[in-house]
């Protein structure tokens, strides 16, 4: 079954406004660019890793006020995410990072929910944490409570799983059957990001005609369509450098 289609903006044309995402990367990282750039949708509801930066990644969307609420685990490095978060245009669940990769899986492998430590002894737990604000600086929207329950003298919290409208990804190279493979780090939250969609996308730097069992990371069974988009531009997100003559 062929799975390609000729560009990005005919790939994620389908994706209407208020629908969920759930979109692959991390920090600047395997992110799909290029689906993200022919978006159009608004008022989407993203679960990915972080936003991006200010004007790249995420970040793109979030400028032009298509995103309305976050579920991320790690949003530092964004300014706009920030005041419009403080400013209640943007509603935000934040969860630990571990737990958001499983809250993916588990909705890609048909798993409602499951217990974990993380989260356990804080608000994560016991709730209240602003998911939205109020523009006066109260909180319009509270996160609520979590069940807790004790095995074998330890407490663990109930973790619903997520599964999204669509994903968006980016990988290394793919097949015409929508076989992926990932280059290094950018395999950490693509994989679950595809399996937590109910329709997958993705760009692949590399089409080939068929990838080698051996080779794939991720199987078409959870690809619904692949786009090629070739080398794209990667950019890093902090760069240090050491001064010279000193140790770094």
């Amino acid at each position: 079954m062929d799975k390609v289609v000729t560009s990005p903006a005919a790939a994620v044309a389908g994706i209407p406004d208020g629908a969920s995402l759930a979109v692959g990367g991390f920090g600047l990282c395997g992110i799909p660019m290029e689906l993200i750039g022919s978006l159009r949708a608004h008022g989407l509801h993203v679960v990915s890793n972080n936003c991006g930066v200010d004007g790249w990644g995420l970040g793109v969307l979030l400028a032009t006020g298509q995103i309305t609420r976050m579920t991320s685990s790690y949003v530092g490095e964004n300014k706009e995410f920030a005041r419009q978060y403080l400013a209640g245009e943007l509603e935000v669940e934040l969860v630990p990072q571990g737990t958001l990769a499983e809250r993916l899986r588990a909705g890609g492998c048909g798993i409602p929910a499951f217990y974990t430590p993380a989260g356990v002894g804080t608000q994560i737990a016991s709730g209240g944490m602003a998911w939205r604000y109020d523009p006066d600086g109260s909180i319009a929207v509270a996160a609520p409570a979590k069940e807790i329950r004790s095995f074998a003298g330890q407490s663990y919290v109930l973790e619903e799983a997520i599964t999204t409208d669509f994903a968006l990804v980016h990988a290394a190279r793919g097949d015409r059957f929508g076989n992926l493979a990932f280059h290094a780090s950018a395999r950490n939250f693509n994989p679950l990001a595809a399996m937590a969609g109910r329709v997958t996308i993705a760009e692949v730097e590399a089409l080939v005609e068929r990838l080698d069992p051996d080779e794939i990371h991720l199987p078409g069974i959870f690809v619904d369509r692949i786009v090629p988009v070739g080398r794209i531009e990667k950019r890093i997100e902090k760069t240090t450098l050491s001064v010279s003559g000193q140790a770094s």
